[in-house]
Protein backbone atom coordinates (compact mmCIF):
# COMPACT_ATOMS: atom_id res chain seq x y z
CA UNK A 1 0.00 0.00 0.00
CA UNK A 2 1.25 3.52 -1.19
CA UNK A 3 1.38 5.40 1.81
CA UNK A 4 0.65 9.26 2.09
CA UNK A 5 4.54 9.95 2.14
CA UNK A 6 5.52 8.28 -0.72
CA UNK A 7 3.28 10.16 -2.93
CA UNK A 8 4.39 13.43 -1.84
CA UNK A 9 7.83 12.23 -2.39
CA UNK A 10 6.68 11.71 -5.98
CA UNK A 11 5.02 14.54 -6.05
CA UNK A 12 7.95 16.61 -5.18
CA UNK A 13 10.23 14.86 -7.42
CA UNK A 14 8.29 15.37 -10.22
CA UNK A 15 9.08 18.42 -12.06
CA UNK A 16 13.13 17.21 -11.59
CA UNK A 17 12.08 14.38 -13.67
CA UNK A 18 9.75 16.25 -16.36
CA UNK A 19 12.92 18.66 -16.37
CA UNK A 20 15.26 15.84 -17.25
CA UNK A 21 12.93 14.12 -19.93
CA UNK A 22 12.53 17.83 -21.68
CA UNK A 23 16.64 18.09 -21.81
CA UNK A 24 16.95 14.20 -23.06
CA UNK A 25 14.29 15.79 -25.81
CA UNK A 26 16.06 18.70 -26.81
CA UNK A 27 19.42 17.09 -26.99
CA UNK A 28 17.88 14.39 -29.37
CA UNK A 29 16.26 16.60 -31.55
CA UNK A 30 19.64 18.19 -31.73
CA UNK A 31 21.53 15.13 -32.77
CA UNK A 32 19.46 14.08 -35.34
CA UNK A 33 18.49 17.67 -36.33
CA UNK A 34 18.87 17.40 -40.53
CA UNK A 35 19.92 20.39 -42.63
CA UNK A 36 16.11 20.74 -44.11
CA UNK A 37 15.14 21.70 -40.30
CA UNK A 38 18.09 23.85 -40.12
CA UNK A 39 17.09 26.14 -42.96
CA UNK A 40 13.37 26.11 -41.37
CA UNK A 41 15.05 27.10 -38.19
CA UNK A 42 14.72 30.81 -38.61
CA UNK A 43 11.26 30.19 -38.97
CA UNK A 44 9.87 27.81 -36.99
CA UNK A 45 7.55 29.00 -33.98
CA UNK A 46 8.10 28.97 -30.23
CA UNK A 47 9.22 25.58 -28.33
CA UNK A 48 10.48 24.37 -25.19
CA UNK A 49 14.03 24.79 -26.57
CA UNK A 50 13.87 28.29 -26.59
CA UNK A 51 12.89 28.23 -22.71
CA UNK A 52 15.28 26.31 -21.94
CA UNK A 53 18.04 27.46 -23.89
CA UNK A 54 16.80 30.90 -24.68
CA UNK A 55 18.82 32.63 -28.36
CA UNK A 56 21.00 35.52 -27.77
CA UNK A 57 19.23 38.10 -29.99
CA UNK A 58 21.48 39.41 -32.34
CA UNK A 59 23.45 42.17 -31.20
CA UNK A 60 22.38 45.39 -32.92
CA UNK A 61 24.84 48.06 -33.88
CA UNK A 62 24.07 51.69 -32.75
CA UNK A 63 23.79 53.73 -35.65
CA UNK A 64 26.50 55.22 -37.54
CA UNK A 65 26.34 58.96 -37.13
CA UNK A 66 24.89 60.24 -40.22
CA UNK A 67 24.99 63.88 -41.07
CA UNK A 68 21.84 64.93 -41.45
CA UNK A 69 21.11 65.87 -45.44
CA UNK A 70 20.39 69.65 -45.97
CA UNK A 71 17.77 70.39 -48.69
CA UNK A 72 19.23 71.63 -51.65
CA UNK A 73 18.65 75.63 -51.93
CA UNK A 74 16.00 76.12 -54.61
CA UNK A 75 17.19 77.99 -57.66
CA UNK A 76 16.18 81.12 -57.81
CA UNK A 77 14.15 82.16 -60.90
CA UNK A 78 15.21 84.78 -63.08
CA UNK A 79 12.90 87.65 -62.89
CA UNK A 80 11.32 88.49 -65.61
CA UNK A 81 12.37 91.29 -67.65
CA UNK A 82 9.94 94.27 -68.16
CA UNK A 83 8.87 94.28 -72.04
CA UNK A 84 10.88 97.00 -73.59
CA UNK A 85 9.14 100.57 -74.18
CA UNK A 86 8.47 100.43 -77.71
CA UNK A 87 10.30 103.05 -79.64
CA UNK A 88 8.89 106.13 -80.19
CA UNK A 89 7.61 106.81 -83.92
CA UNK A 90 9.51 109.13 -85.81
CA UNK A 91 8.26 112.13 -86.62
CA UNK A 92 8.13 113.48 -90.50
CA UNK A 93 9.15 116.81 -90.70
CA UNK A 94 6.78 119.16 -93.40
CA UNK A 95 8.57 119.74 -96.55
CA UNK A 96 8.12 123.84 -95.00
CA UNK A 97 9.15 123.05 -92.03
CA UNK A 98 12.02 126.27 -90.41
CA UNK A 99 15.29 125.17 -90.10
CA UNK A 100 17.16 125.91 -87.22
CA UNK A 101 21.01 125.92 -88.09
CA UNK A 102 23.25 125.30 -85.23
CA UNK A 103 26.97 126.58 -85.63
CA UNK A 104 30.24 126.70 -83.25
CA UNK A 105 32.15 124.65 -81.47
CA UNK A 106 32.11 121.38 -79.92
CA UNK A 107 29.49 122.29 -77.79
CA UNK A 108 27.61 123.93 -80.59
CA UNK A 109 27.12 119.80 -81.38
CA UNK A 110 26.15 119.07 -78.04
CA UNK A 111 23.26 121.84 -78.40
CA UNK A 112 22.52 121.04 -81.43
CA UNK A 113 21.71 117.39 -80.14
CA UNK A 114 19.23 118.58 -77.37
CA UNK A 115 17.60 120.61 -79.27
CA UNK A 116 16.76 117.81 -81.72
CA UNK A 117 15.48 115.61 -79.26
CA UNK A 118 13.22 118.61 -77.72
CA UNK A 119 11.51 119.24 -81.69
CA UNK A 120 11.49 115.41 -82.44
CA UNK A 121 7.88 115.92 -82.01
CA UNK A 122 7.54 118.94 -83.95
CA UNK A 123 7.15 118.42 -87.41
CA UNK A 124 7.25 122.00 -88.46
CA UNK A 125 10.45 122.43 -86.67
CA UNK A 126 13.97 120.70 -88.24
CA UNK A 127 17.41 121.44 -86.47
CA UNK A 128 20.59 121.56 -88.80
CA UNK A 129 24.13 120.98 -87.12
CA UNK A 130 27.13 122.42 -88.86
CA UNK A 131 29.86 122.57 -85.81
CA UNK A 132 33.25 121.96 -86.38
CA UNK A 133 34.34 121.03 -82.97
CA UNK A 134 38.31 122.61 -82.65
CA UNK A 135 36.79 125.78 -84.35
CA UNK A 136 36.98 129.38 -82.62
CA UNK A 137 37.37 132.86 -83.43
CA UNK A 138 41.16 132.99 -82.41
CA UNK A 139 42.37 130.72 -84.99
CA UNK A 140 41.09 131.65 -87.94
CA UNK A 141 43.62 130.31 -89.95
CA UNK A 142 41.70 126.99 -89.18
CA UNK A 143 38.50 127.88 -89.94
CA UNK A 144 36.76 131.41 -90.76
CA UNK A 145 33.38 131.28 -89.47
CA UNK A 146 32.34 134.88 -91.19
CA UNK A 147 33.58 133.42 -94.65
CA UNK A 148 32.03 129.82 -94.37
CA UNK A 149 28.91 131.30 -92.77
CA UNK A 150 27.92 132.39 -95.97
CA UNK A 151 27.49 129.49 -97.41
CA UNK A 152 25.99 127.54 -94.79
CA UNK A 153 23.22 130.11 -94.61
CA UNK A 154 22.78 129.85 -98.91
CA UNK A 155 22.90 126.24 -98.55
CA UNK A 156 20.50 125.82 -95.03
CA UNK A 157 18.60 128.87 -96.39
CA UNK A 158 17.72 128.74 -92.16
CA UNK A 159 15.03 130.77 -90.20
CA UNK A 160 17.22 130.89 -87.28
CA UNK A 161 21.40 130.82 -86.74
CA UNK A 162 21.94 129.76 -83.42
CA UNK A 163 25.90 129.92 -82.53
CA UNK A 164 28.16 129.12 -80.15
CA UNK A 165 31.81 129.62 -79.66
CA UNK A 166 34.52 130.78 -77.69
CA UNK A 167 35.19 127.43 -76.09
CA UNK A 168 38.73 126.99 -77.99
CA UNK A 169 39.97 131.03 -77.82
CA UNK A 170 41.99 131.03 -74.47
CA UNK A 171 45.28 131.17 -76.32
CA UNK A 172 47.39 133.92 -78.20
CA UNK A 173 45.98 135.27 -81.17
CA UNK A 174 47.98 136.36 -84.63
CA UNK A 175 47.61 139.99 -85.21
CA UNK A 176 49.55 140.87 -87.82
CA UNK A 177 52.82 139.86 -87.32
CA UNK A 178 52.24 139.81 -83.62
CA UNK A 179 50.96 136.86 -81.15
CA UNK A 180 49.09 138.80 -78.89
CA UNK A 181 48.27 136.85 -75.19
CA UNK A 182 44.89 136.10 -74.35
CA UNK A 183 43.00 138.59 -72.71
CA UNK A 184 45.59 141.50 -73.80
CA UNK A 185 44.65 144.96 -75.22
CA UNK A 186 44.85 144.18 -78.57
CA UNK A 187 44.11 140.66 -78.26
CA UNK A 188 40.44 141.81 -77.40
CA UNK A 189 40.17 144.17 -79.78
CA UNK A 190 41.17 142.15 -82.22
CA UNK A 191 38.70 139.35 -80.91
CA UNK A 192 35.63 142.19 -81.30
CA UNK A 193 36.43 142.74 -84.63
CA UNK A 194 35.84 138.89 -86.10
CA UNK A 195 33.09 138.60 -83.83
CA UNK A 196 31.23 141.52 -85.38
CA UNK A 197 32.44 140.30 -88.63
CA UNK A 198 30.71 137.04 -87.90
CA UNK A 199 27.35 139.01 -86.40
CA UNK A 200 27.18 140.81 -90.09
CA UNK A 201 27.79 137.93 -92.38
CA UNK A 202 24.72 136.41 -90.67
CA UNK A 203 22.54 139.15 -90.90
Amino acid sequence: MVTVARVWLIVRRLPILVLAIAVLAVAGSSAFHSPAFAQEDGNRGWSLRDLLFPRRSERIEPPANVQPVRPKPKARKPKPRPPAEPEAPVVEKAPDARVVLVVGDFLAGGLAEGLDVAFADNPAVRIVSRSNGSSGFVRDDFYNWPVEIKSLIETEKPSVVVVMLGSNDRQQMRVGDVREQPRSENWTKEYEHRTDALGKAIQ
